[in-house]
């Protein structure tokens, strides 16, 4: 099996979801840092423009988003599992919902703390990828609100631990805790965090917190861009046998050339040949002079792929 590369940058909560994933698991793993904004040119090639963090690479096959990417790392590495059997759907439907509906009241109590990011960094948020301002002037008069939202959904989180449990489905860590998790350690490790565990009642739920901090990152080994290029262009995407018979009774067919899109943020359209699709994924085909034969995994929920 190729090197599992994550293409990430230390700040990103997404990221840090996939990068405590791959310490549950144990694994060795190439980190590819890129920067918090584009341009990020030997990327592209491999992504066909899909511009969120993180990326997973496993030779010449691209996950993309966190929503794809546990799912393949549990089939690829199935122990342990992030996904128990009884819980897995409903771990994935969670922690789909929680990040939506979380992820802008987080920042709107990230930015009461931390004021104003760079100019550059707010610039690229408003125009290319939230489409909202997130300054610290567009953001403070919601603050009340933000923390009224995040509270409420942590009432659920709170009562879900409350009778004393490891984690959310018992003794074993799942994705649905690292969905949790990665809001709430975004706030914590950017502000004062007894000021935060007070605002937001988070001490109930630190033992669970600082249960999940201590898996750590696994094994990961510094890896060039250039050199995640290379490998990409050397491998040959993986035959698809994990996604069923196409069943959809709509919507384009394999072989049909197709754009895939997110619905929520970054709407950058990857444009390819549509290779196999169900009602959990869609996988694309790429050729690119630099990447060579690519395949592109995106969840469908969250995703729009049209007939291109």
């Amino acid at each position: 099996m190729s090197q599992v590369i994550l293409h990430h940058y230390g700040l990103s909560p997404f990221s840090e979801k996939i990068r405590l994933a791959l310490g549950i698991k144990g694994l060795s793993w190439g980190s590819v840092d890129i920067p918090p904004a584009p341009p990020r040119p030997l990327l592209v090639p491999m992504t066909g423009g899909y511009r969120r963090t993180p990326v997973l690479q496993v030779g010449a096959d691209i996950f993309c988003d966190t929503n794809i990417i546990l799912p393949a790392l549990d089939r690829l590495y199935p122990e342990p599992t992030l996904y128990p059997a009884a819980f897995g759907s409903l771990s994935q439907a969670l922690s789909f919902n929680w990040e939506r509906t979380a992820w802008i009241p987080v920042i709107g109590v990230l930015v009461h703390f931390l004021g104003d990011l760079p100019p550059d960094f707010l610039k690229d948020r408003k125009d290319g990828y939230l489409y909202i301002d997130i300054s610290h002037a567009a953001m403070e008069p919601e603050f009340e609100l933000n923390v009224q939202r995040v509270r409420a959904q942590l009432a659920w989180l709170k009562g879900a631990l409350a009778d004393g449990r490891k984690f959310l489905f018992g003794d074993a860590p799942s994705a649905l805790d690292l969905g949790y998790y990665h809001p709430i350690s975004l706030i914590r490790k950017n502000s004062p965090p007894a000021e935060v565990d007070d605002l937001l009642g988070l001490a109930s739920i630190l033992p669970w917190y600082n249960r999940i901090t201590n898996f750590g990152h696994g094994k990961p080994s510094e890896l060039s861009a250039e050199a995640a290029l290379a490998i990409a262009k050397a491998a040959e995407p993986a035959p698809v046998t994990h996604i069923a018979a196409d069943t959809r009774i709509s919507g384009p067919r394999p072989g049909a050339a197709v754009t895939v899109t997110p619905d929520d943020n970054a709407k950058v359209p990857v444009t390819g040949t549509l290779v196999a699709a169900d009602e959990t994924e869609i996988v694309l085909h790429r050729h690119d002079p630099q990447a060579g034969d690519i395949h592109l995994h995106f969840p469908c929920a969250g995703f729009e792929m049209r007939a291109a």
